[in-house]
């Protein structure tokens, strides 16, 4: 639980998004300035909801700042716009690490029990009982430059999504089954295809790793590089789109696209 949150509840007054916190969003949430206002207040609340009511921890000596707050609660927000802050009912805590480890075998040196996949530099990670681990210095370097198409915090929520089932597959749950079945369909052939060399030039080899990564790497990327990704990829594309019930790409066309 932050301060913050324990502030307010002595207070016992509903919490409003403070204006400089807004200010941090303007600067580091890349598609914010595309947002529709009623958009913006939802993405406001949701942040401010995960600040307050997630438990936030820092290792290595590093200090938790509001800004580091912000950067984070925004880009994950952003993701359950249209989800609903049910979606991260499997993130207990929120831990903050000042930089990339370097780690050699499973074991990741910050938090007992988590596992890698190997020697790896790990710039977050997450497990579907354990925290959410994000580097700072990934997640404030990624948010200046979503022109890459690597976002930690974009990936490493979309893990969470996808244990929502308890299960990482690449798979998030769907209620609907003719999406199950587009899904089967389109995310096994663009899997495939990147495991070939022959995927899309806007992901990144690590899509490669399992299903559940390539979910991953490809909400980055969704996220990021929305217009790019639905020319190149249109099926995947709008496969996302309609999971996560936004359309990045209308939103750089300067228009929102109801889904």
């Amino acid at each position: 639980m932050t301060r913050l949150g324990d502030w307010w509840r002595a207070r016992n007054e509903p919490p409003e998004f403070p204006v400089e916190w807004r200010r941090v969003l303007e600067t580091c949430l890349a598609p914010w300035g595309a947002l529709s206002a009623d958009e913006r207040e939802r993405l406001e609340q949701l942040a401010l909801q995960l600040i307050i009511n997630k438990r936030w921890e820092a290792t290595a000596g590093l200090t938790i700042t509001d800004e580091m707050q912000v950067v984070i609660a925004g880009h994950a927000a952003l993701l359950v716009l249209e989800l609903g802050l049910e979606a991260y009912g499997k993130v207990g805590s929120i831990l903050v690490a000042p930089h990339e480890v370097r780690v050699t075998g499973r074991e990741f040196s910050f938090v007992p029990g988590m596992l890698s996949d190997g020697p790896v530099t790990l710039s977050g990670e997450t497990s579907e009982r354990g925290p959410v681990m994000i580097t700072w210095n990934s997640a404030s370097r990624e948010a200046r430059h979503p022109e890459h198409g690597h976002n930690v915090v974009y990936h490493e929520f979309a893990h969470k999504l996808d244990l929502l089932d308890g299960v990482v597959d690449g798979t998030p749950p769907l209620s609907d089954p003719s999406m199950v079945e587009r899904w089967v369909k389109v995310f096994t052939a663009e899997y495939e295809a990147v495991g070939r060399g022959e995927g899309s030039h806007l992901l990144r080899s690590y899509a490669s790793v399992n299903p559940g990564e390539f979910f991953a790497v490809v909400t980055e990327v969704f996220f990021t590089r929305g217009a790019e990704l639905a020319a190149d990829r249109p099926d995947l594309y709008g496969l996302l789109r309609d999971f996560y019930r936004q359309d990045p790409a209308g939103r750089v066309r300067g228009r929102t696209v109801n889904v």
